[in-house]
């Protein structure tokens, strides 16, 4: 069965034409529902019709999506003790891969296969800055095989596909497109933002949090993140995973390269405001002591008021580093997060007191979180 499945994933390309997809989600904590989900499935190929190519993509990946079942989170308000549930993917033979906030609360999880089974799991590793983590799997169907992770980048209008448990319906597949790429996300709770994120028109239902978003040949586009609001969702980009989850796999942990810098787009405003003479870059407002920028890249000094809102000026404006124009903020988050590694030397262009001069900055790691 494994070799057919194999073959069937092969072929989803030339038999998705025209068809589009996806899906996101979040986690949901556990409770009694009168919604139950069917752990079994069939495919009724006398009446596929347009859906064929779907249902031979859901034939193809369905058995590496797993349910994923958290359990000794405790209730802030109450005490008690509960559960949660999210969603994961079968990544290599021993391995399933999932949110972080998806497992952050719980003492222990277990994972249930679209057959039925039922797996134990020890954490191998997992990464607050990119809402990714390892979970290690007892055993796996032999029908699972793993998803591979794409290395061609998203583009807005791709068909995409996705498979979760939202509200704990085990093997839901919905349908949409990639509605934008290069994302930068606010974190809620984590005072942060997660870089080269995708964004999708899928509806997001709790339960999906990290289950793969896929494009119609079978490839993971994006670990689904969370919903923002109707035909808003986001996954944590396959590019960003592509460099984190093997360093969790092999130490348990990611280093995320830091400059330590409290930053602004420059748009019109911005820019006016600042005597620029263009709307792009980052300004630099404020600088982390003892960080890699500090003594390196000057913040802004005052304030002033422009159109009702106080807008940071006289800091150093950063338009290129190593040479690749830096327009705004998620064009740093992103040139940071895929293309460097704490300990590289950047060379920056900058815009200084009117006039353009290059600097060098050596990376640091970003600040590791206390649990």
């Amino acid at each position: 069965m494994q070799d057919s499945r194999l073959g069937r994933r092969s072929l989803l390309a030339a038999a998705s034409a025209g068809l589009a997809g996806a899906v996101a989600g979040c986690a949901e904590p556990q409770a009694d529902s009168s919604i139950e989900g069917d752990s079994s499935y069939t495919i009724d190929r006398e009446n596929l019709a347009e859906g064929s190519a779907f249902t031979d993509l859901y034939d193809a990946i369905i058995e590496s999506v797993a349910q994923v079942r958290v359990f000794g989170i405790e209730n802030p308000d109450t005490g008690a003790e509960g559960r949660g549930q999210g969603s994961g993917f079968l990544y290599d033979d021993r391995h399933v891969v999932t949110n972080d906030h998806v497992i952050a609360d719980g003492e222990a999880a277990d994972l249930q296969y679209i057959n039925g089974d039922w797996t134990s799991t020890t954490l191998v590793g997992r990464d607050y800055y990119s809402d990714l983590a390892v979970l290690e799997v007892d055993h796996a169907p032999d029908a699972a095989t793993p998803l591979s992770l794409t290395e061609r980048r998203p583009v807005v209008g791709q068909q995409v596909a996705a498979v979760g448990n939202p509200y704990g319906l085990e093997g839901s597949m919905s349908a949409g497109i990639v509605s934008g790429v290069d994302r930068t996300l606010n974190a809620p709770q984590r005072q942060f933002s997660y870089p080269n994120v995708i964004q999708t028109d899928a509806a997001v239902n709790p339960g999906n949090s990290g289950g793969p978003l896929v494009d119609l040949e079978g490839n993971v586009v994006g670990v689904i993140n969370s919903g923002g609001g109707d035909n808003i969702a986001f996954a944590i980009s396959a590019a960003l995973a592509g460099r984190v989850v093997p360093a969790l796999i092999e130490s348990g942990s990611y280093d995320h390269s830091y400059m330590g810098i409290g930053l602004r787009t420059v748009d019109r405003i911005v820019a006016e405001a600042n005597d620029l003479p263009e709307a792009t870059g980052i300004l630099v407002v404020s600088v982390a002591d003892g960080s890699a920028a500090d003594g390196v890249l000057r913040p802004s000094s005052e304030t002033v008021q422009r159109r009702g809102e106080s807008i940071p000026v006289g800091g150093d404006v950063i338009v290129e580093l190593d040479g690749n124009p830096i327009p705004d903020r998620h064009a740093l988050s992103t040139y940071l997060a895929l293309e460097t590694s704490p300990g590289d030397t950047l060379e920056m262009r900058l815009r200084r007191n009117e006039r353009t001069i290059t600097r060098d900055l050596t990376l640091g790691a970003r600040p590791s979180v206390s649990r």
